[in-house]
């Protein structure tokens, strides 16, 4: 075969490595085991653009050559097929969310499988397949039986685009994570698990793991852990008290009037008839915002006062209750004293409804002249005997004075809520609980797991909330487990995190039926020693996925207290959007250069449309029925679009397909072209400029092995210069992919291959182990030249080669030799050489002899591995 046919190449590759279950692995306790992952995908699309597979390209590279370090490599992938992602696909297509899914999975793993990834697709997942989630349902179980999932009538997070429930992780500004759409609050009857029971050991053991700082900080932020002290304030006219939580009891005597959530419990109970309509609008219209919308720190504060009255506990004033929606019912108390004193946002409420403000902590023991509230430590002002105290100590006297009067305790508080569990959903695993009216909420016994998912005639979220199941009477109405009465099953669905949460673990052991994992196997692979996947998952699947490994640890199903031992975000790789601008209320375009003409919006055009950015019209009117008639508003006689850089994604027509860069330079040029990008870690505009310098590279390396267009190595012995640049490459390589510095690993084989070939080697003995280096990166073509090379196994079951210092080592040095200050000629030495050596050689040499012109030198100055002067 003379030339580089990487079609050929890459289908015979692909085919022989799936033919010899090439990457199938077991147990085996006579090598170091390695656990690569990648986070599996959402098949939810029609398939991959070229930013999806960079950080499987380089999980690949970190497998294959770990196994070329002799480690027992576990690479296995699978599909996170249940969930949001999968039905909004389906309900677009109108296609079952069973049968969508299956066709894209399909799609993945021919695209996957054509990117020559190291994959033992024998350990395959997916989360949807009743095998897989009977042990997700079980996980459950175990969560119920020790008191960490329960049932609870719980404000929830709802996007009424989507029609579904959201985790507060899910929210972002808002919105909707997925959508982009409002997110309003009601209130639904939820499965709930108690994740707050964990808060403190997932705080303390992120200081174990090897993972990004920023996701570590995110975690933390977000379990967010403060230490303070809860106050009973007792309501006047009644028994009740009411319990807040703050992180600053030394400021008590400033608190002057108190806010509860809207949600709260005792709201109506304190709220005066004088006031009852007024409160009650002001609930609905908090009931409308997120979390974050109330909790904006520049919005304008709004709130009610209910007409009920607390008692301060240690000054005996009597203080308001109002109700604010900056206030969440998701922290703390959902309750607070208000010092607006000492605090921003209590400081403009009580401005803005002419509260009384106290100043109680001051810098210096005198009121602040300034007149704005004073939210530092510093000296006891306005507090009776305690005047004069520093407020750190205030704040250790006061909680030991509430702790004795019984009025109050220190305490410490996280922000992290219980984890909001159920989804309204179809397209989800069935939660096995059955409702009884005499036993009430019974667990399904374990030898009835899977509880399968029925089919039902619509699989569309309904607008009151209710699940699709709901409608499946066949199905929902059972009798009941413990007193064979009739029951009705439990209609929400688990969320799509649920699966997530172990499917790391049921790769090592998929095809148990008798449990989740076998304790020998589980005991042999974990922890997984290299995760990678997208750093938005920080608080979602990261988070939940480290609760439920810990709950498992607890109760003796696993052997590690974490599931994640290094974890790499991998950066984004963006597209180029083109976009026209549409005159606002006309179906009219104006040009770029024409925009500032005109009110405008933008609408993002296919990437495929644009040449030069130069639009092609017709086609543009040719693609969409909504600008079929539309009119065009030229520039120089041509359409120019803007353009920017930003997340590739189908709706922003920007998609780069993998396939199409694969029909045309090879799966190879593409795995190292990503790589080539810039670090792992980094987001980068997809630019296909440099791609071409990647194929041409792996067919210079190619011609290595053919110089003369057929197959042809030597078995002579190589140059000292061969060797230096073999084992650079050695060493460089091995020293980058331990610190997944991919992008220089390329570059350094691409300054190999170039010095080799401009020393015209073909040498067996550098070329082969050179081979062997380039194969994680570029494996089919290393396969094929391994295999020509005369070796009958495949080049990922050899030894990656050993670095050897003594070839990187100088015995020579090469001195530019100047005469009168301009250098006329190098001249090799050796290191050790003396001064007169040098000197003596230097003056014999023709070209100095020529430039002396006969005239005897004055002075010859050496400097040792610098520079030879030679002064005429």
């Amino acid at each position: 075969m003379a030339d580089y046919s990487f079609r050929e190449i890459e289908k015979k590759w692909q085919k022989h490595w799936k033919d010899t279950n090439l990457y199938q692995v077991a147990v085996n306790s006579d090598k170091p085991k390695y656990y690569v992952l990648d986070m599996f995908p959402y098949p939810s699309g029609s398939g991959l653009h070229v930013g999806h597979p960079l950080g499987y390209i380089a999980s690949d590279i970190v497998a294959r050559f770990k196994r070329l370090k002799g480690f027992n490599v576990l690479h296995p992938m699978g599909f996170d097929s249940f969930g949001l992602p999968a039905e909004q696909h389906a309900i677009k297509t109108g296609q079952h969310p069973a049968v969508s899914t299956e066709q894209n999975i399909s799609r993945f793993i021919e695209q996957l499988s054509s990117l020559g990834f190291s994959y033992d697709w024998s350990k395959e997942v997916r989360t949807s397949d009743p095998s897989f989630y009977k042990w997700t349902q079980w996980i459950f179980l175990k969560l119920y039986e020790n008191g960490l999932a329960y049932e609870a009538d719980t404000m929830i997070n709802w996007c009424p685009n989507d029609k579904a429930v959201l985790a507060n992780e899910e929210v972002k500004n808002g919105c909707c994570e997925r959508c982009g759409n409002p997110v309003t609050r009601r209130k639904l009857r939820q499965w709930v698990l108690k994740i707050t029971e964990y808060a403190n050991r997932l705080l303390d053991d992120l200081d174990q793991l090897d993972w990004p700082e920023s996701i570590k900080l995110s975690q933390r932020n977000w379990i967010g852990k403060s230490k303070g002290a809860e106050i009973e304030f007792q309501i006047k006219g009644s028994e009740k008290k009411l319990k807040i939580y703050t992180t600053r009891p030394d400021t008590i005597f400033g608190a002057t009037y108190m806010v509860l959530a809207p949600e709260h419990d005792l709201v109506q109970e304190i709220t005066t008839q004088e006031t009852t309509e007024e409160v009650n609008s002001y609930i609905d219209q908090a009931s409308l915002k997120s979390d974050l919308e109330r909790t904006e720190l520049d919005k304008s504060k709004t709130g009610v006062f209910t007409g009920g009255y607390a008692v301060n506990p240690v000054s005996g004033k009597e203080i308001p209750i109002w109700i604010s929606d900056y206030v969440l019912i998701s922290y703390g108390t959902g309750a607070i004293m208000a010092v607006p004193g000492g605090d921003e946002r209590d400081f403009e409420f009580a401005k803005k409804f002419n509260l009384p403000i106290i100043q109680v902590v001051s810098s210096n023991g005198e009121i602040e002249k300034d007149g704005e509230p004073y939210t530092g430590h510093g000296i006891i002002i306005n507090s009776n005997e305690y005047n004069g105290l520093d407020s750190r100590e205030f704040q250790s006297l006061i909680i030991e004075r509430l702790e004795r009067e019984s009025k109050g305790k220190g305490a410490v508080n996280y922000k992290l809520r219980d984890w909001i569990f159920s989804r309204q959903r179809y397209w989800g695993e069935p939660i096995p609980i059955v409702h009884c009216d005499k036993c009430g909420t019974v667990p399904v016994p374990e030898d009835q797991l899977p509880l399968v998912l029925p089919e039902v005639e619509s699989y569309l979220p309904t607008e009151d909330g209710q699940s699709p199941l709901a409608n499946a009477t066949d199905w929902v109405n059972t009798s009941c487990p413990k007193c064979e009465g009739p029951a009705k099953r439990e209609t929400n669905t688990m969320p799509q995190w649920a699966g997530s949460c172990w499917y790391y673990l049921r790769y090592l052991d998929n095809q148990n039926s008798e449990a989740f994992v076998d304790p020998a196997k589980e005991n042999y692979w974990m922890n997984v020693d290299f995760y990678i996947g997208g750093a938005e998952h920080a608080v979602l699947h990261l988070l939940y996925a480290r609760f439920w490994h810990k709950f498992l640890f607890d109760h003796g199903h696993v052997s590690t207290n974490e599931p994640f031992q290094k974890l790499v975000n991998q950066g984004m790789i963006q597209g180029r959007s083109s976009f026209a601008y549409r005159v606002k209320g006309e179906n009219k375009f104006v040009s770029h250069g024409l925009k500032d003409k005109y009110q405008v919006s933008t609408l993002h055009v296919d990437i495929s449309l644009v040449k030069n950015d130069i639009l092609d019209i017709e086609a543009f009117r040719n693609s969409r029925a909504d600008v079929s008639d539309a009119t065009f508003e030229l520039e120089d006689g041509v359409y120019k679009c803007g353009w920017e850089v930003e997340k590739m994604s189908k709706g922003k027509y920007n998609v780069v397909n993998p396939d199409d860069l694969i029909g045309r330079y090879g799966a190879d040029t593409l795995r190292m072209y990503e790589m080539f990008l810039g670090p792992i870690e980094a987001s980068k505009p997809w630019n296909t400029n440099g791609i071409e310098g990647v194929f041409k590279f792996l067919r210079k390396f190619w011609a290595l092995f053919h110089p003369q267009g057929d197959f042809a190595v030597a078995d002579t012995e190589p140059t000292q210069e061969e060797l230096k640049q073999l084992h650079t490459v050695i060493k460089k390589v091995e020293d980058d992919v331990e610190k997944l510095s991919l992008n220089t690993s390329v570059s350094t084989f691409m300054i190999a291959v170039n010095e080799l070939a401009a020393l015209k080697c073909n040498k067996k003995a550098i070329l082969e182990p050179l081979t062997i280096t380039l194969a994680p990166f570029a494996p089919h073509i290393c396969e094929e030249i391994w295999q020509q090379l005369g070796n009958s196994s495949s080049v990922f079951l050899a030894n990656y080669p050993m670095y050897e210092e003594r070839h990187l080592k100088e015995d020579t040095f090469e001195y530019p030799v100047s005469i009168n200050g301009k250098m006329r000629v190098k001249l090799h030495f050796a290191l050790d050489a003396e001064r007169s050596e040098i000197e003596s050689e230097v003056l014999a040499n023709t070209v100095v002899q020529k430039w002396l012109d006969g005239k005897p030198a004055k002075k010859v100055i050496i400097v040792p591995k610098k520079i030879v002067n030679v002064v005429a």
